[in-house]
Order: C-alpha cells, then sequence, then structure tokens
C-alpha cells in the first residue's frame, strides 16, 4: 500500500509548449513499475487550453470544477461541466481546456506506453478554439 499525502507534490505551471493561457499542474500520482498510470489534477483559466496532442493508451478526463470544452481532430467543440468524464482513445489527436469566461480543472488519467503517456503537437489556434 502507499499513500500520497495531499500537497506532498509541488504544483507546477504548464509548460507554454503545451498549454496556451494560465494553467496550473498537480501531479497526483505516478504508478510504480510494472504499473503505467500517471494522474494529475490540471487548472485551467478562462480561455486557457492544451496544445493538440495523442496519448499512446488514451486518457480520460474527469471534470472537477467550472466549465470547459473538448475537441477531437474533424470534431466539433463539446460544452463539459464538473461532473462529466471524457475518454479520448489511444491514439485520438484532442485538446481540452477551460471555457472562454469560466475556469475549469480536471483529473487527467493516462498510461505510458514506452516511456511516454503523451505526444505534443502544434498549439490550438484562437479561431479554432473560438468555433
Amino acid at each position: 500500500m502507499k499513500i500520497i499525502r495531499a500537497g506532498s507534490t509541488p504544483s507546477m505551471p504548464g509548460p507554454d509548449d503545451w498549454f496556451t493561457g494560465t494553467v496550473r499542474i498537480d501531479p497526483m500520482f505516478q504508478a510504480d513499475a510494472p504499473g503505467r498510470t500517471s494522474g494529475a489534477h490540471v487548472t485551467f483559466e478562462p480561455g486557457a487550453r492544451t496544445a493538440w496532442h495523442t496519448h499512446p493508451a488514451g486518457q480520460t478526463i474527469i471534470i472537477t470544477f467550472g466549465r470547459g470544452r473538448v475537441q477531437r481532430d474533424g470534431g466539433p467543440i463539446e460544452e463539459v461541466r464538473q461532473g462529466d468524464i471524457v475518454w479520448f482513445p489511444a491514439g485520438e489527436k484532442h485538446w481540452h481546456g477551460a471555457a472562454p469566461d469560466t475556469a475549469m480543472s480536471h483529473i487527467a488519467i493516462q498510461e505510458s506506453i514506452d516511456g511516454s503517456p503523451v505526444t505534443w503537437m502544434e498549439k490550438v489556434s484562437d479561431a479554432d478554439y473560438n468555433g
């Protein structure tokens, strides 16, 4: 058994290469081998969002606060709110973030394959974000 105490891992700003706007990442857990799952609580200020990206084993996000937006490549922008759960299948290009006027936070859970949980791509333009 392993207990990870709340607040035991420092918060970090979301790197500019991966995010647009103000984002805070609070790492939650990283499985020990042979496990591959990790999780983080990510908070997006209004208008903040990820860049386009994929996950080799998919990703689940659980919206814990506020209102946000998610989109898969070629699909419509979908609004999400507290309590919603979104699953992105392995390899699906997508982005997620806050609504233009409301902050949003979510718990992100994903698995690493060959040591990497994510492949980052280009940033989501303001035009694409605004639909």
